[in-house]
């Protein structure tokens, strides 16, 4: 009983974390343009942690972007510590000067985003594949870009409203 009770005291206090806003103070004068920082090579590392700060797998990632200028297309290749292997490609369209929409195999409907200064934050519903199967989430994903070649990532993750962990990204922008 006191487990159940600790697991539900931690998820009640993780759901009072604070997140990130659109609304935040700008930490630079930088405007990060999707478009200009995917087009090209990027690798990324990354782990996903658990709502109770444990991490739980690590991965690698190479992404080859192509901006065609209406599409911006992301063929990603992930490499996880475990072994596995997984492609995802995303189709991103630029539906206004900082708004943009994708989809992805796996996505339920459209991703939908928005730029603002240095930052980028996305949100979308995706069937992510986990190793006994699929796990449906909730992304609250927030890029920021840090100079001319990195972006930081933190994706806060949910199923059913509540918060389950989170993944973090640190992209590096080939020449």
């Amino acid at each position: 009983m006191r487990f159940v009770v600790a697991v539900l005291v931690g998820f009640v206090l993780a759901g009072c974390v604070g997140k990130p806003s659109l609304d935040d103070p700008k930490l630079s004068d930088r405007e990060f343009n999707l478009e200009e920082f995917f087009e090209g090579q990027i690798v990324a590392t990354g782990q996903f942690q658990d709502v109770f700060g444990t991490v739980r797998r690590r991965f690698d990632v190479v992404i080859e972007g192509t901006w065609d200028g209406e599409t911006l297309r992301l063929v990603e290749d992930f490499s996880y510590a475990d072994g596995t292997f997984e492609q995802r490609i995303w189709t991103l369209q630029k539906t206004g000067p900082q708004s943009w929409r994708g989809t992805a195999p796996g996505v339920i409907g459209e991703a939908e985003g928005v730029e603002d200064g240095d930052s980028f934050n996305w949100k979308y519903q995706i069937d992510l594949p986990v190793p006994d199967g699929t796990l449906r989430v909730r992304f609250d994903d927030w890029m920021w870009q840090l100079n001319d070649t990195q972006v930081l990532n933190r994706a806060y993750m949910k199923k059913f409203g509540v918060d389950i962990g989170e993944v973090i990204i640190l992209f590096d922008k080939k020449s």
